[in-house]
């Protein structure tokens, strides 16, 4: 009976060894990062840059397999820099791929350019 439970660790470690070097299809498409095609500058709030208030805001965008934006979440940044990056960042068109991928996407807003 030992050597049962024995054989069946074997067989467990095997899988997920495998699944760790091979990797989900999703991962592998994560791992290639696919050229913009067609980026949309920001809207800089008008009053924010009057005031010299910029910032960083960095997003994480679902890219279908057409080139198109399907989502953006916040990742961080200024709160109200936000709205303006993900509006941007949702008219970008990236290279067709063979299936969704994400995109870490990072926006800077200088109030002196």
């Amino acid at each position: 009976m030992n050597t049962l439970f024995g054989k069946k660790r074997l067989v467990l470690l095997a899988c997920l060894l495998g699944m760790l070097f091979i990797g989900s299809p999703s991962a592998l498409a994560q791992s290639a990062p696919r050229k913009v095609l067609k980026k949309v500058d920001p809207v800089y709030p008008t009053v924010l840059r009057e005031r010299r208030i910029g910032g960083t805001v960095r997003l994480k965008a679902t890219v279908r397999a057409d080139g198109t934006v399907r989502e953006v979440h916040v990742v961080g940044g200024n709160p109200i820099l936000v709205e303006s990056a993900i509006s941007a960042v949702k008219l970008w068109r990236y290279s067709p791929g063979d299936g969704e991928t994400t995109a870490e996407v990072v926006i800077h807003f200088h109030p002196y350019d």
